[in-house]
């Protein structure tokens, strides 16, 4: 058995540290990427004009159109749903926001029917846009952390889609 002199001992350790540190960017570079396939407007760009501010939105590769924004100061990640009537929280992510449960309400799914409540958000944030006392709904058995940006908050802006884009307006204007 020969015994491997120590300068080609540290080469081949020096290589097999190279290929992991190779593996490791490419595994955070395409774990970003794939973030960013899923959720397009992740930093949302927001828009001033006299009298109203926009923000824009791309669409997914699904069609879907989702956002990083903020309830109450904190971060989530919106979905935004013209069938929804409220926007709905999963009660896990309710829970770790802190909201409160007001009065039930039996809520009609695509699972059939269940039991949620009744909650309003202070704030709600999507870029510069900004909505206060918004009514929302803590959904039993939703899954994920996205939150469903439904009609009790849309109905508060203008918004048109085109191209794949949607654009959210809210007037400034009092």
């Amino acid at each position: 058995m020969s015994e491997q002199a120590p300068g080609k001992r540290a080469g081949r350790v020096m290589w097999v540290l190279a290929w992991g540190a190779g593996l490791l960017l490419a595994t955070h570079f395409f774990g970003n990427w794939e973030d960013r396939q899923r959720n397009p407007n992740q930093v949302p760009q927001s828009v001033h004009g006299e009298g109203y501010v926009e923000v824009s939105l791309v669409g997914n590769r699904q069609g879907h159109y989702l956002l990083d924004g903020q309830i109450d100061g904190q971060a989530v990640t919106f979905l935004l749903d013209t069938g929804a009537t409220a926007v709905a929280i999963p009660e896990a992510l309710a829970r770790k926001l802190g909201l409160e449960r007001g009065s039930p309400i039996t809520l009609s799914t695509a699972n059939g029917r269940a039991t949620g409540h009744r909650t309003s958000l202070s704030s709600l944030r999507l870029g510069d846009i900004e909505l206060r006392d918004v009514a929302a709904l803590i959904a039993p058995g939703m899954d994920g952390d996205e939150v469903l940006l439904g009609m009790s908050a849309l109905k508060q802006l203008e918004f048109t889609q085109k191209g794949g884009t949607l654009v959210l307006r809210q007037s400034t204007l009092q």
